[in-house]
């Protein structure tokens, strides 16, 4: 498999692209954060657009580009031929260039703990749209804090996806947790000539609840309790029998590099549309709180009669913006990342959303796709 940073052209190894119009892109504007460089590098290897972000992280205690966000920068012009300047740890201004979408396998190091799913959702719009299959093999961090977790994304974001007709599948091969990271992930998305608009405003009756509760080096009643814990209060809330599995690893067979835990859960209603949550352990925190904390967010997010939760609110704002005809979505919560997604998905396509909601509350969010194809 190709080593992916040899496929990064460097401002120094060519200027061929120079003189491309640069789409000027505020890094301080709303949340401010790293959410703001890897939705622009996502939308740029998309749409071929070449970006300059400026102001990276100026208001946070640690400005400019962290190692985390160097890594996502890395891994999306691997797969796009593209040209960078400033990509280093520090740095206050990007500039990345697309050249063209590549297809293959690629194997990325996110770093120790470095979310994998956050370099996932950075990777995922432009995959769907390379000539031929496109195989991510990527090292770091599946649960891990300030991040959704590797099965959020297999059980909400990538089904959701599907129902705009992206084709992906996501393996668990190893778990990572923090401090020690190692976790190992396989996706592959299959390409597509282009996106389906979706509408979800509605939801229906919600079905039982379903789930993952797992732990590894540790002992297996740590998953169980999390699990129990869960369906108790998710039985308390109305919804009974929740069928969470329990995913642990005997002492002997269990190739993990450091201890951990989580739970992820979510529901399905009958047009397809679905919430999740989920919770992962901490040192300290016992294993009943985890898998109530997993339930509580759940229970949250139903209270709000929305089909789409907070974080899948934003998440689907760069595949809307790019898909065939008019989307409308019903989110629980419209937040700063939602804003922010929004924002930057009309600054790089031109599109133009209508939100009906506060910051904060749950909003209705539409917009006309640009119709991207491959």
């Amino acid at each position: 498999m190709p080593d992916a940073p040899k496929r990064i052209l460097t401002a120094s190894r060519s200027s061929r692209l120079a003189g491309r119009r640069l789409i000027e892109i505020p890094g301080d504007m709303l949340e401010g954060g790293g959410q703001i460089v890897r939705t622009s590098v996502a939308l740029a290897a998309l749409t071929g657009e070449a970006v300059r972000i400026g102001k990276i992280r100026e208001k946070r205690p640690n400005p400019g580009l962290q190692a985390q966000h160097v890594t996502a920068v890395k891994t999306v012009a691997a797969i796009c031929s593209a040209e960078t300047e400033g990509l280093a740890q520090g740095s206050r201004e990007l500039v990345f260039r697309p050249r063209e979408r590549v297809s293959g396998k690629f194997n990325f190091d996110v770093g120790t703990a470095g979310s994998i799913p956050l370099i996932l959702q950075a990777l995922m719009p432009s995959a769907a749209f390379a000539p031929n299959r496109v195989e991510f093999h990527l090292t770091g961090g599946t649960d891990v804090k300030w991040s959704p977790t590797i099965d959020y994304v297999r059980l909400v974001i990538l089904p959701v996806l599907q129902l705009m007709g992206y084709r992906a599948t996501v393996t668990v091969h190893r778990r990572g947790h923090y401090p020690k990271g190692g976790g190992l992930v396989t996706m592959a998305v299959e390409p597509q000539g282009a996106l389906s608009a979706i509408t979800l405003v509605e939801r229906g009756t919600p079905s039982t609840p379903e789930g993952i509760s797992h732990c590894v080096k540790l002992p297996s009643h740590v998953a169980q309790r999390q699990a129990n814990a869960a369906r108790e209060r998710l039985s308390k809330g109305g919804f009974r029998d929740a069928n969470i599995a329990i995913e642990t690893y005997p002492p002997s067979r269990d190739p993990h590099f450091a201890p951990g835990s989580g739970i992820a859960l979510k529901v399905k209603f009958p047009n397809g549309a679905m919430l999740g949550s989920d919770s992962i352990g901490e040192r300290g925190k016992p294993a009943e709180h985890v898998g109530e904390d997993a339930a509580d967010k759940l229970l949250k997010e139903l209270q709000s009669n929305a089909p789409v939760d907070r974080h899948m609110g934003d998440i689907l704002i760069p595949y809307v913006a790019v898909a065939e005809g008019r989307s409308s979505i019903f989110t629980s919560e419209i937040t700063m990342h939602t804003l922010t997604n929004m924002k930057v998905a009309e600054m790089v396509t031109g599109v133009k959303f209508d939100v009906q909601g506060e910051l904060g509350k749950p909003g209705r969010i539409s917009v006309l796709g640009i119709g991207k194809k491959t």
